[in-house]
């Protein structure tokens, strides 16, 4: 394998990223707003949104991804394996996000049968989409360094899509849809499946697959699955993916409440008005009259603004330190500023934007690494067996990414129906209470048993360089 065809162009690089903008358009939809939409847009009760959450996430998580993953593993096109799959799943998966947040006139069964039917397919098509999405950074390379480089420049993609969907979209539902949320929020989803389309389509025409199994390799499904029961790393991301994704959903789902129900408008109004003021005499006036969104909008733009920056850092200290200790280390000092949320009364609204400031930017530092060590436990398979399943090691990411997804916005309707939340009331001491808890104890669980885990993961620095320099000398 000839090193100098490993490197990357800046071209490749964006183009790349583009596909995770696309994608995280409707991810980021779907973590922010899918509890939020299901309770107080269509009108479903907090325990049957539990219930389609949860039910079927986690068949998608834990059927279609690996269905997936060994399809995709055994696909063989001009095209290569994983790209075609971008390409074929680009229109249907920007249908079906436009269907999964309409809000047709059906009855209330009608309405269950409805949201059951468009969220399966909306997650049949995500994973079809991207699980070969993510494996393509698993081949585009084999070049480590390029690949954490990669990364940072598909983070900064993707906090561009989190940055729209939870600073702005909010805002621009309300605006498009002239205070009807449904509309509104229908609205806005057709726009951005256009956008995600085309950006998708960008992502195939830009990138091309470097790693290529020897063409006497041959596995069966039963010898992939049994690679990926001996192999340790895979089962250590595998869960801390799992458990990331059940705090990212639980307090990303829980923000919107927690604005709406628990912090002071008059204290979010005076904090935010001066930055309001000066966004619209630059011509930037974004959030309208309401404090509430405008409050939401500011605050997810805080912590995303400095994600962004903590992705600046991520290749820096990965390369210098070894992906694992940075992870470790960051991730814990961003734990520290979400659980420090449940001692803030409504009126701290200053120590509430400053905190999230703080975990963005030591959460950003790890953005870019979960991905990377995922294609690490790639390399580490074929390392270790002498075969290269790259799909199916990559749909650990995304049976984390949906169980975590699932059991995280799961928790949000379910925890909330617990503490007797009732859409567009006054809320009990008792409700806000456990809105408070949503966005500080309970998301700070999973994080921590994460740090746990991961001391466990072998795949350091110094490992890292054994394998790439093994498998360049085999390739």
């Amino acid at each position: 394998m000839n090193k100098n065809s490993q490197i990357l162009t800046v071209r490749e690089k964006i183009g790349y990223s583009l596909g995770d903008l696309a994608a995280n358009l409707v991810f980021q939809t779907l973590m922010t707003y899918l509890a939020y939409f299901y309770t107080d847009i269509y009108g479903l009760s907090s325990e049957d949104s539990s219930y389609i959450i949860l039910t079927v996430g986690l068949i998608s998580a834990f059927s279609f991804n690996p269905i997936v993953g060994a399809i995709a593993d055994r696909t063989n096109s001009r095209w290569g394996k994983f790209r075609p799959w971008i390409l074929w799943t680009s229109l249907p998966l920007g249908i079906i996000s436009i269907l999964a947040f309409s809000t047709p006139e059906f009855s209330y069964k009608g309405k269950l049968i409805y949201a059951t039917v468009t969220y399966t397919l909306l997650l049949l098509l995500y994973a079809a989409n991207n699980l070969p999405y993510s494996a393509l950074s698993g081949v585009i390379t084999g070049d480590m360094k390029e690949r954490n480089s990669m990364s940072s420049y598909r983070f900064v993609a993707v906090m561009f899509a989190q940055f729209f969907v939870q600073v702005f979209m909010y805002p621009i539902i309300l605006k498009v849809g002239d205070g009807d949320k449904a509309l509104g929020i229908e609205t806005v989803m057709t726009y951005l499946a256009i956008i995600g389309t085309f950006l998708l389509i960008v992502t195939f025409l830009t990138t091309k697959e470097r790693v290529i199994p020897k063409p006497e390799q041959r596995s069966s499904l039963k010898e992939d699955i049994l690679d990926l029961s001996s192999n340790t790393p895979w089962i250590i991301m595998l869960s801390v993916t799992t458990l990331l994704f059940i705090t990212l959903s639980m307090k990303g789902g829980a923000y919107i409440y927690y604005f709406e129900n628990y912090v002071s408008e008059n204290s979010l109004k005076d904090f935010i008005n001066p930055l309001i003021t000066l966004l619209s005499s630059s011509g930037l006036n974004f959030f309208g009259d309401d404090p509430i969104s405008a409050g939401f909008g500011l605050f997810n733009a805080g912590g995303i603004t400095f994600m962004i920056i903590g992705i600046s850092f991520s290749k820096y200290l990965a390369d210098r330190f070894g992906k694992r200790d940075v992870f470790i280390f960051s991730l814990f000092i961003s734990t520290i500023f979400i659980a420090i949320f449940f001692f803030f009364e409504n009126y701290n609204v200053e120590l509430m934007f400053l905190s999230q400031i703080f975990h963005g930017f030591f959460y950003g530092i790890t953005i870019p690494l979960l991905w990377a060590m995922i294609a690490d436990v790639a390399d580490y398979s074929e390392w270790k067996n002498n075969r290269r399943a790259t799909a199916i090691i990559f749909s650990a990411m995304m049976v984390g990414l949906k169980g975590g997804l699932s059991i995280g916005g799961a928790m949000v309707t379910s925890i909330l129906g617990a503490y007797n939340y009732r859409a567009g009331l006054i809320q009990l001491d008792s409700t806000l209470e456990g809105i408070k808890l949503l966005i500080s104890i309970f998301p700070s669980i999973p994080f921590l048993v994460c740090i746990l885990i991961l001391f466990a993961y072998e795949i350091d620095k110094k490992k890292e360089l054994i394998i790439e320099n093994d498998l360049k000398n085999r390739r």
